[in-house]
């Protein structure tokens, strides 16, 4: 029999600032050397559960803890988070958040000169470990300054370097750009198989994550395990879309082509789906659904001419850039990692400036209005929400921009409870901001600048942390103002889901300027530029190719086909 290695006994937890209990009666068990995924909607004690097993619940996140929950054989209450460091490894969402050394080397060893490592067996295990995850020509740059991707595995060399027994991941995937997202699963899987660690993954991109093989997935829905089943078990079921978490889109495309996804087998992957006439079914939905049109072009909105900038003379991330947004567009930014997608955004809100080129918007010369200025007209919402959160309680911070505003206190408080709502966060309206999960933090900011109502919005990385179900209430909002009222939102994005469903435009930036600009189907039909681009072939792109199909065609028309489905046509 399995030795157990992680167990949950009837285990609550309720945190000291919130009236309920987070997790609810939680029973389970991880065995040694299995690799399970842990999904569930935002804000359903995903996050909760992993620091119940590193320890920082109870130890250093305060609250009443009932019930056992055993780790490496210790009782996590009565030990310490640095025991528990010594067997359990943590990748956070956000790997700068654990960066504590100068360079990458000083970081990786910051565990064993704790432990008091000689000198030169530091130096032998920091070359061996930054070898195996492919780093070893970083290791004297500074993390701040790496790719998001070699921050991730320089993360992932901090915790390996301890040889611990359980390597545990909360949102992986949530700030990579789509090709790096794809290496890092495989590289997680690599570790898995290569060590004979556990790995325990905590995300609800689900489609993402089983792109490698895992042996369980635990469903976390309102504090309580709701389903412990293998993959398999989870994709031929009805449960996903009952929680808000999204099904792999290559089966939403065999559901649209009316397939019982009971009778599919090899379910797991999009490499080996199969069905009975599956190549058949699927070409003749095809043949039947519309051909996808063209939307028209709006008027010039924002036009950008000869951009140049560079945060060095060594480094010039635009050299002459030119590009012009339309006045209703819901244009997606994408490209890799490093690439300057945030910077483009930082330039035309006016947090930097350029070296050289102009910006205008609606005629008016950006250089000539302030940061505030600019505010009133391009609301801009940052991918890392702490960096725009200012008060204690999410009530105040939605309404902070109104205040400064002096907007009378009646409309205030309707545009703050109307935005609260559309984002999802009106039963936590007197919550504290420090008991909100990352993706929860997210919400609250794009929040705060939608009751501003700006011209445009410029939304970076807007799907982060979410899950489908609140993602997709967001975004049906914001296409809801961008084609009832014409406002123009620009998102940049990793997310290949949100970009074909969401935008008319695809922008993809490359080297110094623009790879291509088209729509976003057509763009995921391109392997030069995804290649380029660091984007990830979708797995509606990789079946239309594998049965024979125009990729760009059959992707348009599965997508279609869901938004009539959900109404959302």
């Amino acid at each position: 029999m399995a030795e157990p290695i992680i167990q949950f006994d009837h285990v609550t937890f309720q945190y000291d600032s919130q009236a309920e209990p987070t997790l609810q009666d939680v029973s389970l068990t991880i065995t040694r050397g299995e690799k399970v995924l842990i999904v569930g909607p935002s804000g359903s004690g995903k996050s909760t559960l992993g620091n119940l097993i590193n320890g920082l619940i109870p130890h250093a996140i305060p609250g009443k803890l009932t019930g056992k929950v055993t780790v490496c054989g210790q009782d996590v209450a009565a030990s310490s988070v640095f025991d528990l460091s010594q067997h359990v490894g943590t990748v956070l969402q956000d790997p700068d958040s654990q960066f504590v050394g100068l360079t990458t080397a000083e970081d990786i060893a910051f565990a064993l000169e704790n432990d008091g490592t000689a000198v030169a067996a530091m130096h032998e295990r920091v070359a061996a470990v930054a070898a195996t995850l492919g780093i070893k020509g970083q290791l004297a740059q500074s993390p701040q300054d790496l790719s998001g991707g070699q921050k991730q595995r320089t993360a992932m060399a901090g915790v390996l370097i301890d040889n611990g027994q359980v390597l545990l991941f909360d949102e992986p995937l949530a700030a990579l750009d789509p090709a790096t997202g794809k290496s890092s699963i495989e590289l997680i899987a690599d570790l898995h198989h290569r060590l004979g660690v556990t790995v325990v993954i905590i995300e609800h991109r689900l489609e993402d994550v089983l792109t490698q093989p895992v042996d369980r997935v635990l469903v976390i829905d309102n504090g309580r395990l709701i389903a412990d089943v293998t993959p398999a078990e989870l994709l031929h079921g009805t449960l996903l879309p009952q929680i808000g978490v999204r099904s792999p889109l290559y089966l939403q495309a065999l559901t649209a082509a009316g397939i019982d996804l009971a009778q599919v087998k090899g379910i797991e992957s999009v490499t080996t789906v199969a069905a009975p006439n599956l190549a058949q079914r699927l070409a003749e939905w095809s043949a039947a659904e519309a051909r996808p049109t063209k939307p028209a072009a709006g008027e010039p909105l924002l036009r950008v001419q000869g951009l140049r900038f560079g945060y060095d003379k060594q480094t010039q991330i635009f050299d002459g850039l030119d590009l012009t947004i339309n006045r209703g567009d819901m244009v997606a930014l994408v490209g890799r990692n490093g690439v300057g997608k945030t910077t483009l955004s930082q330039l035309l809100v006016g947090f930097e400036q350029p070296q050289a080129g102009t910006m205008t918007f609606a005629g008016t010369d950006l250089a000539s209005l302030s940061i505030k200025e600019r505010a009133d007209r391009i609301g801009y919402i940052m991918q890392d929400p702490n960096q725009m959160i200012s008060k204690n309680l999410i009530r105040d911070e939605v309404g902070l921009g109104l205040d400064l505003r002096g907007v009378a206190a009646a409309e205030r408080d309707a545009r703050v409870d109307e935005a609260l709502r559309i984002c999802g966060l009106y039963e936590f309206r007197h919550w504290p901001i420090s008991a909100l999960s990352f993706g929860q933090k997210k919400r609250v900011t794009i929040a705060a600048i939608l009751v501003l109502r700006p011209e445009m919005l410029i939304l970076d990385e807007p799907t982060a942390g979410q899950d489908w179900r609140h993602y997709t209430q967001m975004m049906r909002f914001l296409e809801r103002l961008n084609r009832k009222h014409g406002m123009t939102i620009m998102l940049i994005t990793h997310d290949m889901h949100l970009m074909l469903e969401y935008a008319n435009r695809t922008v993809v930036l490359g080297d110094r300027g623009i790879l291509l600009d088209a729509q976003p189907a057509s763009v995921l039909s391109d392997t030069a530029v995804i290649k380029a681009a660091s984007l990830a072939e979708t797995s509606l792109y990789q079946l239309a190719k594998r049965f024979g199909l125009d990729p760009y065609r059959f992707t348009s028309q599965v997508i279609a086909h869901e938004r009539r489905v959900t109404g959302d046509e």
